[in-house]
């Protein structure tokens, strides 16, 4: 019999997010220093075989019925494509996705969408090549449009683009990049910059908020509240001169939305966070590893969830940031 990952306040989790690798191929200011992390050893890393094992467990045993691939950067992981197809075998109508920077998407596009992935959602602050390299340390715009476009083309859509703007590096180019998205066909999602940095150097005052963001985006285009519901999806939703194009912003510091969450998290090592912002985790890859049952497993999860809280408390004055970055928790 299927169970739920209930939390105490009456919140279902049916979004899996799975990171697959801490590693990445980029250097984001916001996310990590330019030498890199130290990265987590291999035998610490979740198989193939453990990944697709507890994906089942989450998919038969517990109700999820999203999984999105994360990292660090998914495309690193060697086995992504055979825990695509292995995920799908699962269940034929379960949603299976991928966040990526989209470094090496252009190769590989063609076999993920065989392999029986539904979309991608690509990270992308900017499409000045110059204002990326500054973001980034790398020179690789023109990787990262290939692999957009290679995306398009293999029917992982609706193709979507998340973007952070950082205050004096890109956040005048809010507009420019919508425009662009919306020629391209893309969705764009705006995002508030999270306190999840390995460098610990967030602050609410350097963070452009949703409400600059909007102000930004309202100076160019006609902005209207989409009139879908917005259900537990992070972004709020807007149609750009009256639509069908849209525009999102996942406002997860000003305007949280944490009442809705229907997430949990899977890290690389095997670590269930039952919020992006916890500071516990709950290890199942020990138990994995000591022959624990799927049954043992799915009870160890359904435990983990219970001890969720009500909301990331980024505005308690008592907030502490995560110890592990975005790029070791996966997004």
């Amino acid at each position: 019999m299927t169970r739920l990952l209930e939390d105490r306040f009456g919140r279902v989790a049916t979004d899996l997010r799975v990171s697959l690798t801490d590693r990445c191929n980029l250097r984001c200011s916001y996310c990590m220093p330019e030498e890199g992390l130290d990265w987590l050893a291999n035998e610490r890393l979740l198989s193939d075989d453990e990944v697709v094992r507890l994906v089942r467990v989450g998919v038969e045993q517990l109700g999820i019925r999203e999984v999105r691939f994360t990292g660090g950067e998914p495309l690193v992981r060697r086995g992504i494509v055979d825990i695509v197809r292995r995920s799908r075998e699962i269940d034929p109508a379960l949603e299976l996705s991928l966040t990526s920077n989209a470094l090496g998407l252009a190769r590989m596009a063609p076999a993920l969408a065989e392999a029986g992935l539904n979309r991608v959602n690509i990270s992308l602050d900017t499409i000045r090549a110059e204002t990326f390299h500054t973001i980034t340390r790398r020179d690789r715009l023109h990787d990262v449009v290939a692999g957009l476009e290679a995306a398009q083309a293999a029917g992982l859509g609706p193709v979507k683009i998340n973007a952070v703007l950082l205050r004096g590096v890109n956040d005048d180019q809010a507009a420019e990049l919508l425009g662009w998205a919306i020629e391209h066909g893309y969705h764009l999602r705006f995002i508030e910059q999270m306190p999840l940095d390995a460098q610990h150097g967030w602050t609410r005052e350097q963070m452009v908020t949703a409400d600059e963001i909007l102000a930004s985006l309202e100076a160019v285009f006609d902005l209207s509240p989409a009139v879908e519901p917005r259900g537990s999806a992070p972004a709020e939703l807007f149609l750009v001169n009256g639509g069908p194009a849209t525009v999102g912003v996942i406002a997860s510091v000003t305007r949280p939305f944490c009442g809705d969450c229907d997430r949990v998290r899977l890290t690389a090592d095997g670590q269930v966070r039952n919020c992006l912002f916890a500071r516990e985790e709950s290890d199942l890859r020990a138990a994995l590893r000591a022959g624990a049952s799927d049954e043992e497993l799915a009870d160890r999860w359904v435990i983990a969830m219970r001890g969720k809280r009500a909301g990331h408390g980024i505005d308690d004055p008592t907030f502490l940031q995560p110890d592990r970055p975005m790029s070791a928790i996966g997004g």
